[in-house]
Order: C-alpha cells, then structure tokens, then sequence
C-alpha cells in the first residue's frame, strides 16, 4: 500500500469515529439544554413573579409610597383652624449618582446653593457607602427650595451633571391660628397620628389611606407602572366660632397679664377656663383655657413658666415654674409638666363647684315637689349638723330669707334647709339626672371620668347631704356643669355637648352631619322658668351676687360659686360665675372659673364675673343680640372707648364695674355651740328669739391696708358692699379641728377615690 492510500484509510477512520464522539456530545448538550429549558420554564411558572418583585424593590422608582394628606380643621365660618401642607425630603440615590464621577461636585454644590447642606457630610456618607439607594439629605422642605434646586437642575452649563437626587412627597401639619383653641384642637405626632382633643378624638375620620405606586416587568421586560392613588382624610367642621374664640382667649390672657405675680411668683392664677355653649343644642361655641400653648411648637418650654410645680405624683409641691427651674430638669419631669400644659382644664380637671350647684339643689327639690319655691328660712350664719357647725358666706347672718333670695345672696343655711327637705335619696337620684359622676360624652380626647367624685345612697349621710347643696363635697368638670346648667334654663331638656357639626370630603361632599342629640329631659318648663327668675336676682337683685358681670346694654342671670380647695382652711378658692344671655330669652351660656387666683384674699366670685363681663361685651353684640337694657352715659362711654381700641388693634381696657358685692366669702374657725340638725324653718318662716343684728357689719372700722371692713372682735375682713367675710375659713368648722368628715377633708395618696373626694390629687 502507497503512502497516499494509507493517508486516505487514517482520515476515513478518524471521521468515523469523531463523528460518533460528535454525535454523542452533541445529544448530551442537547439534553443539557432541553433540561435547562425545562427547568427555567418551571422557575418561570412557580417563582417567576416573586424573582420580578426582587428586582424591582432594588429599583427604588419601581415602588413608592403616595401619603393621603390630614383632613382639615375648621370653624363654623369656614375659618382653617388645621391643615396639612406639601412638604419635601431630599433624597439621595448613591448608585446613581456615582455612575458617573463628572456628576459629584455639580450635584453638591446644587444641594449646598438650593437647600444649605453641608456638602462635607455627604461626601463622607458617599464614600462609606457606595451602594446606598436611599439617604434622607433634608426633610419637610417647602417647594420654594425645591423649585430652585430644579432650577439648577436645568442649567445647560451644569445640570445635566446633577444626578441622585429625589423628592419624596410628605405632609406637614400647619395651625394658622397658632395657639387658638389648642386645647380643643390638639395636635400630631411625626408619624402623623392625633394627639389630645379633636386630633386625637376624630384621628380615624381625618387620617386617610397611603397610595401606592408599583412597578413592574412586562412580557418584552419593559418596566410598567400601576398607581393606587391615595385618599385623603376628611375635613372636621367645628361648632367653634374663631372670633368669640379669639375674644374669650384675649381675656382670659389679660386676666393673667393682670395679676401674674401678684401676692406670689406665678401666673394669674393656676387654672383659668371658659366655656360660651348655645343652650338649645349643646353646641360649643368656645372653650379656652389659660395658660395655653402653640400649636406650630408644643413642645417650647417657656409656656410653662408660671404654672404650678409638680412632683412624680402630678402633685403641687407649693412652687412655681421658673426659666432657671425648668433649665434644671430632667426628659420625665418635663414632660410630666407639657402634659399638664396640653391637656385640657374645661374637660380633664375636677374641682368642688362651690355656689353654682345652688340652682341645681333647688331644682331637684321643686321638681320633685319637697318644696314649691315659697318657703322662708332664717339664716343666723351658722348651723349645727351632727356635730358639724356650717357657716354661712355671710358672718352674722341674713336673717329671713325666701328661696330666691336664698339663691340670690348664696346663702348656705337656705340650701341646707332645702336638702333635708328633699332628702339625700332623692338629691343623690337628681345629681344622676344632672349628670353629675357621669361622662357628658363630649367628643374630644381626656374628658374625666367622675363616678367616683360624687356621693352615692350608701355612703350619704346628713353632713355630706349639707355640704354637697351647696357644691362642696363632689367633684365635677366645667362641661358637666354648664351642660347640666343649659338644661336648667332651657326648659329641663339636657342636650350632649359636642364640638363638631359635619364631615366632610376634601372635594367637600357631605359624608355626615352632626345635630345636637337630646337625650333626657332632666327639669319641667315650670320649674325651668323659676329657676331662670332665682338666677336673674343674682344679677338684679339688691344684694345679688352676680352684679359685675353684667355687660353695657343686657340683662343677664347666671350664678356666682366660691369653693374651698383641699385641705380646708388654706386659703385657697376656686371662684367662678355661671351665667347665660338674654336673661329673658337664654341663648347662650358662659362658665368662668378661675382656679386660685393669685390675690391674698381669693374667696372673690369678681375675678369670674369680671372676666364675664368683659367676654359678653364683645361676644353679645357679635351674635347680633339685641341690647335689652338703657346705656347710662357712664356704660356709653365704655362702649366708646372699647370700639376705638378694637378699631386700633388694642387690647381693651378694664370697663367700668357695676354694683354689688362679692360671693359668699367663709368664716374663719370656730363657732358657737348650738344649733339644730335638720331643717330650721318652713314655709313662711319664723324668726327666732335669739334674732342677731344682720347689718352689725356696717358699723366696722375701715382696714386702710386692705380696702375692707374689719371686724374689731375677731379680725376678720368683711366686704363694705354685702358684709360677705373675704378672709374666712372653713364652711365646715369645730373645737380646734377644720377636718370634716365622711370624705370631705383630705385627698388619699391614691388617685381614685370614693365620693366626695377630689379624684386628681394634681388638680388641688
């Protein structure tokens, strides 16, 4: 064989078999990638989705978060008391950024020019994480700074060079009116959520839901986009009218511009509050309190100077917050004291009515026929009950008093007498009706809860049932009185105090209307109308109680309250004026209380009647109701005046006082023996034999340093007006002991307590 034929054999062997070689490896690659096939298409089928989701949320423009905008706040005009405006967070995307080195110094010195970041900082962040997809630069940025940074953004030197930069859309809780009913409105945590009053009571109705938008692969792999959009809260329209709101506010503050630091260091008082409610329909016109804060910033520490100081049990220690005290404390004590800042007196605090539960205790008793309003009492200044002698306001007493004039001169021994006529089963039953012990149910957040602050059948006796006739004794809230008191004067028709009217949408669709919610009829229209005639004396009457809040131009009724704070006998008091316009034809009422005022001698209803006075001035005429009374020329002048300072923008003047006296003042310890338990007269009354000279006090000597009569016996200061005793003691008074019994001295440690006990051991 020839060496090209051995050529051919070699070649036509190894094709052969490498054909074979070939055709095996071939079906084995084939298999591989038939498998590989197959199990893709199965990854595809069972787990193709989620490997997509993955994907996507590295992407940080695939999947975003839409926030739903706060519903706003309003008044019954229309006026925005909260709202929620669009805000910006800068954000930094590292990757995107960094994809090109060009892109680092144009982009920082748009973020330092746009929104004065600190360029040192970012670049440290850059470089310790080159990955990042998410940095928060800047948050709640307005548009103005935005749309300038965009601006830079489209600079044709540099900004196509300005790259990683984002905008997440948030919402920033604004209140126009800055501190205007920041009691009733409260406020919003960073994440969005209500704090105290409305905010917090109708969170679930303002808040709405986040949207969301998606992206995703589609079939050619391109990114798709879905979008959910979010749905904005509800808007709150409020009963609340922003002008009487401002008025109340403006002199509730110059109470306090008047007597802060007065007789201690300290605001004007510790507490003041006022609530204007429409009488037919429970609607809040206005609710303040003082001291108050500002809404755009709760948390600044300078509203709490002045407001009393509190230990880790919310108790008074006797001091008064300072710049340099407030300096020294610690995270828990501050908060501690802007809780008491925030919260709301007219709902949350409890305190002894004093004298304004007077028209409720004589209602009770005519109502269920114990007396018909007709009947005389002597009053001699003191009566023993058990072992227990009670003083009347008025040291050496009224003398022969009828109902109303038991009503109109506060007179204590009337009340009582009137109490054991009804009997304590049937008082406990009607302080229940008045709702007394019970939630009114208002809507906003922290209303206390007082079923443990009243008497009950059980544990009653004959001294509780005295005192508590006249309001010392139980513990009540400013909107259970004034609620119970519309019902007094309207008829006996108890409506539900509310703050909000109507929800709506934020395109303004009606999503429901509140309307005022009777729910018992506590009195009967005769008995209404005697009380209404009973408290009109407080104002007209001779020796009425109530004279100084009368307003220029309008008849008023109302009634005057001095109670004894815990423990009795310290000189401390709780003043207030209850009272309503017109006084033929209420419309509206108004709750003054003034807790402590900071005045030597603070048994004085005039630190109420006076603010009263001042607020219904303005507050009568812009409801457009109508004068009932001549103006003397002194009143017309007042009324000049005032209009020319609000025409200036200034606050107004101190108007001229009209006459009367003070409320029921106390006096000091000890007291004859002597006297009868139970009722001392009946109808048509009879005077005793040891009749005293009611009108002795006529004849004290004046006391140059304080401006009263002093009683040369004993001390005591009398008003020259009424012969009230202002620097008295306890109603409750014996041998060397101020104590009295059955619930009615001192708080227990524990903040829950049983009747007649103040339930907040912070509160006294």
């Amino acid at each position: 064989m020839n060496r090209q034929e051995m050529k051919r054999g070699r070649v036509s062997r190894f094709t052969s078999r490498m054909q074979k070689k070939l055709l095996v490896l071939f079906l084995l690659v084939l298999l591989a990638f038939i498998g590989l096939s197959i199990r893709l298409i199965l990854i595809n089928r069972d787990k193709g989705t989620d490997y997509k989701k993955q994907v996507l949320s590295q992407q940080r423009y695939d999947s975003r978060t839409i926030p739903f905008k706060r519903g706003e706040i309003l008044d019954a005009n229309g006026t925005i008391l909260a709202i929620s405006d669009k805000v910006y967070n800068v954000i930094l995307d590292t990757k995107v950024l960094m994809d090109d080195e060009e892109n680092l110094e144009p982009t920082l010195n748009a973020l330092r020019t746009a929104f004065g970041i600190d360029t040192s900082e970012v670049r440290d962040y850059i470089s310790t994480h080159p990955n990042s997809a998410y940095y928060v630069l800047a948050k709640r940025l307005d548009y103005a700074k935005v749309e300038k940074f965009k601006e830079l953004q489209n600079d044709e030197e540099n900004g196509s060079h300005i790259k990683g930069i984002w905008f997440e859309d948030e919402y920033k809780r604004e209140y126009p009116n800055g501190s205007l009913a920041s009691d009733v409105i409260g406020f919003t945590r960073s994440d969005n959520a209500g704090q105290y009053g409305l905010e917090e009571y109708y969170n679930d109705v303002l808040c709405g839901t986040n949207g969301r938008q998606y992206g995703y692969l589609n079939n050619d792999s391109n990114l798709q986009r879905t979008t959910i959009s979010a749905r904005d809260g509800y808007n709150v329209h409020t009963t609340l009218d922003a002008n009487i709101q401002s008025i109340v506010e403006k002199y509730l503050l110059d109470f306090n511009e008047e007597y802060k630091d007065n007789f201690r260091p300290g605001n004007g008082a510790n507490n003041v509050g006022c609530i204007i409610m429409e009488v037919n329909t429970g609607n809040v016109l206005a609710m303040a309190g003082y001291p108050n804060f500002d809404l755009n910033d709760t948390r600044n520490l300078d509203r709490l100077i002045g407001m009393p100081e509190l230990d880790e049990d919310l108790k008074r220690t006797g001091e008064y917050l300072t710049k340099e005290l407030i300096d020294t404390m610690d995270d828990e004590a501050m908060y501690r004291h802007l809780n008491a800042l925030w919260k709301n007196f007219c709902i949350v605090d409890t305190y002894e009515p004093g004298s304004v539960a007077k028209p409720f205790t004589v209602a009770a008793a005519i109502e269920a026929g114990a007396i018909t309003g007709e009947e005389h009492y002597y009053c001699k200044g003191v009566m023993e009950v058990g072992d227990y002698p009670i003083r009347c306001h008025t040291r050496a007493g009224d003398g022969d008093l009828s109902v109303a004039q038991g009503i109109e001169r506060s007179c204590n021994i009337v009340l009582m007498n009137i109490a054991f006529q009804l009997g304590k089963d049937a008082f406990v039953d009607y302080q229940h009706l008045f709702n007394f012990g019970l939630k009114t149910n208002i809507d906003l957040a922290g209303e206390a809860r007082t079923v443990n602050s009243v008497y009950y059948k059980d544990n009653m006796r004959q001294t509780e049932l005295a005192t508590c006739s006249f309001g010392q004794g139980f513990n009540t809230t400013m909107i259970q009185v004034i609620a119970g008191f519309c019902s007094l004067i309207n008829g006996g028709y108890y409506y539900e105090p509310h703050v909000v009217s109507k929800i709506t949408t934020s395109d303004g669709a009606t999503v429901e209307n509140i309307t005022p919610r009777l729910l018992k009829q506590t009195i009967s229209q005769s008995t209404s109308e005697k009380i209404l005639e009973y408290c009109n004396l407080v104002v007209t009457g001779e020796k009425g109680t109530g004279k100084t809040a009368r307003p220029a131009g309008y008849m008023i009724g109302g009634k005057t309250g001095t109670a004894q704070t815990l423990p009795r006998g310290n000189g401390e008091y709780v003043v207030s004026f209850l009272g309503y316009a017109p006084a033929d034809d209420p419309q509206i009422a108004i709750y003054v209380v003034v807790d402590r005022p900071n005045v030597q001698y603070q048994d004085d209803a005039k630190f109420a009647t006076k603010i009263v006075r001042k607020i219904l001035t303005e507050v009568l005429p812009y409801l457009n109701i109508f004068m009932t009374e001549e103006l003397s020329d002194k009143e017309r002048k007042e009324l000049e005046e005032l209009e020319m300072q609000i025409t200036m923008r200034q606050e107004p003047e101190e108007g001229a006082e009209g006459e009367g006296g003070t409320e029921e003042g106390t006096a000091p310890e000890g007291t004859a023996e002597g006297g009868s338990e139970g009722t001392q007269g009946g109808e048509g009354g009879t005077v005793p034999e040891d009749a005293i000279d009611t009108e002795a006090w006529k004849d004290f000597p004046l006391d140059p340093e304080s401006g009263y009569l002093k009683d040369p016996a004993t001390g005591d200061l009398v008003d020259p007006e009424t012969g009230t005793v202002v620097n008295g003691g306890s109603f409750i008074t014996g041998a060397g002991s101020d104590t009295p019994p059955n619930g009615v001295g001192e708080p227990p440690a524990e903040p829950v307590v049983s009747g007649g006990q103040n339930p907040d051991p912070g509160v006294w």
